[in-house]
C-alpha cells in the first residue's frame, strides 16, 4: 500500500481520535460511554497505524504526527483507567459508608419491620403447642429439623450453592429497596415476611429444644446476610419516604434525590451479599465445628460494621449533609 492511499484510508478515523481526545482533554465527563468506546478502539488502531507507519513508510511527519496524537490519546485512556480506580476507592471508603452511616434511622427502623416478626413468631412457635402443630404434623418437623434444614446446605457443590445464594440475596435486597417506591408498602411487606420465615424456622427448632443447631447453621453467614438485608430496606424506607414527606421539595425532586442516595445503598450491598454468599457455600454447611463457623461469620460481621461506623461517621463529617436532610 502506498503512503497516499494510506492517508486516504485512515485520515478519517484519526481525524476522530482526535476530536475525541480534544472533547476528552476537556473533561472525560464531557464523553459517553459510547464515545470512550469509540475512542479506545480508535487508539487501538492508531497504534497500528503509527507501527505500520514506522515500518514502511520513511516519512517523518507522518509518524510524528500519529505518535503525537498516539501519545494523547493513551493520555486519555489510561488516565480514564486509573480515575476509574480511583472513583471505586472511593465509593467503597467514603461514598458507601457514609451513605449507610446518614441513613442509619432509616435501617433501625427497617431492622425493627424485620426482626419484630421473627421474634414473634420464633417465640409463639416455641412455647405454643397448638401453634406448632398448626404449621406441620409431627413427622414433617422432624425431618426438617433433622435433615431438610441442614441437607439445604450441602444440596449443591460449594461454589454453585454459594452462586444461587448470592443471587438469592441480591434479589430479594432489590425487592426490599425497590418496593420503597410504592410508599414504603413492598418494603415493608419485604421485611416483615423475610423475618417471619427467619422466626418461623427459629420457632421449630426452639420447640424441639435444637435452638443451637439452628443458630450454628444460620449465624454463619445470617449476621452479615441479614444485615444487609435490613440495610437494603432502609434503601427501601428512604426512597418511600421522599414519596410521603418530600418536604420543602417537589415529590419528583425528592425521589430523584432519595432515589441516587438509596441506589448507592444497594450497589455497595452487592460485596457484601458476595461474600455472605461465600460463608454461606463454604463454612455454613462445611465440617468444621460449630465455633469455629459462628466465630467466621462474627468476625465478617464485627468487620462490616466497623468499617460502616468508622468510615462512615468520618466521610459524613467530610461532607456533611450527603444523607439528606432526613437524616439529621
Amino acid at each position: 500500500m502506498d503512503i497516499d492511499r494510506f492517508l486516504a484510508l485512515n485520515q478519517p478515523a484519526w481525524d476522530r481520535l482526535d476530536a475525541l481526545t480534544r472533547a476528552a482533554e476537556g473533561g472525560v465527563g464531557r464523553l459517553s460511554a459510547q464515545d470512550l468506546d469509540e475512542l479506545v478502539r480508535l487508539y487501538q488502531r492508531a497504534s497500528a497505524h503509527l507501527s505500520y507507519a514506522q515500518t514502511y513508510f520513511a516519512d517523518p511527519a507522518l509518524t510524528a504526527r500519529l505518535t503525537t496524537l498516539v501519545g494523547r490519546a493513551n493520555a486519555v485512556v489510561y488516565g480514564t483507567r486509573r480515575r476509574s480506580i480511583r472513583s471505586l476507592g472511593t465509593f467503597f471508603t467514603r461514598t458507601f459508608p457514609s451513605v449507610v452511616w446518614e441513613s442509619r434511622r432509616f435501617i433501625a427502623v427497617s431492622a425493627i419491620i424485620f426482626f419484630v416478626p421473627a421474634i414473634v413468631i420464633g417465640t409463639w412457635l416455641a412455647h405454643s403447642p397448638k401453634a406448632i402443630d398448626a404449621v406441620a404434623p409431627a413427622a414433617l418437623r422432624q425431618t426438617y429439623i433433622n435433615h431438610d434444614f441442614a441437607a439445604y446446605y450441602r444440596s449443591q457443590p460449594s461454589a454453585q450453592f454459594a452462586a444461587k445464594v448470592q443471587t438469592n440475596n441480591i434479589t430479594v435486597a432489590f425487592l426490599a429497596f425497590a418496593g420503597g417506591i410504592t410508599g414504603c408498602v413492598l418494603t415493608i411487606f419485604a421485611l416483615a415476611q423475610n423475618g417471619a420465615s427467619i422466626g418461623m424456622a427459629g420457632g421449630l427448632f426452639a420447640n424441639a429444644h435444637q435452638l443451637p443447631v439452628f443458630f450454628g447453621l444460620i449465624l454463619p453467614h445470617g449476621m452479615l446476610e441479614l444485615t444487609s438485608v435490613v440495610i437494603a430496606g432502609g434503601a427501601g424506607l428512604r426512597l418511600g419516604w421522599a414519596l410521603i414527606d418530600p418536604g420543602d421539595r417537589t415529590r419528583g425532586e425528592a425521589l430523584a434525590a432519595e432515589g441516587r442516595r438509596s441506589v448507592t445503598l444497594v450497589a455497595g450491598l452487592i460485596l457484601t451479599f458476595v461474600v455472605a454468599g461465600l460463608i454461606e457455600g463454604f463454612v455454613a454447611g462445611s465440617a468444621l465445628s460449630t465455633p469455629v463457623r459462628v466465630t467466621i461469620g462474627a468476625i465478617a460481621e464485627a468487620l462490616f460494621l466497623m468499617y460502616v461506623v468508622v468510615l462512615g461517621r468520618a466521610g459524613a463529617r467530610a461532607a456533611p449533609g450527603l444523607g439528606g436532610p432526613a437524616a439529621r
